[in-house]
């Protein structure tokens, strides 16, 4: 039961986060959503900042998980077609953000620690985006990087807009926008 009670606390706290971020994070909202008393959660996660690190270091970790299928599965150039679609169930999920990019938006107020868990969500996408764009041949592996964190920017960027206006066509407007001007491959 135990581990069922982390794992009911981890996916809530994940929704919430995705909603309302880390600030959103709440035990007593959590606790009653889970069907657990507030006092359950501190057993598993003694502060905010624990959870916070737990939520953040799952959401990177399934990420990358799913970037690792979506390269076994495919082609490199297929891969970074797909890619998107990562960003975009966010939005299919009650027009939530990505967890990581919401917390990127409160960074100067998290704790270090689950600042350290945002930084390798971007760092874990980075890294994959510039190893599918060389294995592709888009660009040359010193230019992956910096293609790469463009990549990323933008696409977050466009999770961004449309959340911000609750229109999944926008975000789907705007990769198409950045496949026909070549940042993201066609």
């Amino acid at each position: 039961m135990m581990t069922s009670s982390k794992e009911a606390i981890l996916a809530a706290a994940r929704q919430s986060a995705q909603a309302h971020g880390y600030g959103g994070l709440n035990f007593r909202d959590l606790a009653d959503e889970v069907g657990i008393k507030a006092a359950s959660i501190y057993h598993h996660f003694p502060s905010k900042a624990d959870l916070g690190v737990a939520v953040a270091r799952r959401y990177w970790e399934d990420t990358k998980e799913d970037l690792y299928n979506l390269a076994q599965a495919d082609d490199p150039l297929s891969a970074l077609r797909q890619y998107p679609g990562i960003f975009r169930r966010s939005l299919e999920s009650a027009n939530k953000l990505c967890l990581c990019s919401f917390m990127s938006a409160e960074y100067d107020d998290l704790p270090e620690p689950v600042k350290k868990e945002v930084q390798t969500f971007a760092d874990v996408n980075v890294a994959w985006l510039s190893e599918v764009l060389t294995a592709a041949g888009v660009v040359s592996r010193n230019k992956s990087e910096e293609r790469a964190r463009a990549i990323f920017a933008a696409v977050a960027g466009a999770q961004l807009m449309a959340r911000s206006r609750s229109d999944i066509s926008l975000f789907d407007t705007l990769i198409e926008s950045y496949r026909a001007t070549g940042l993201l491959p066609a």
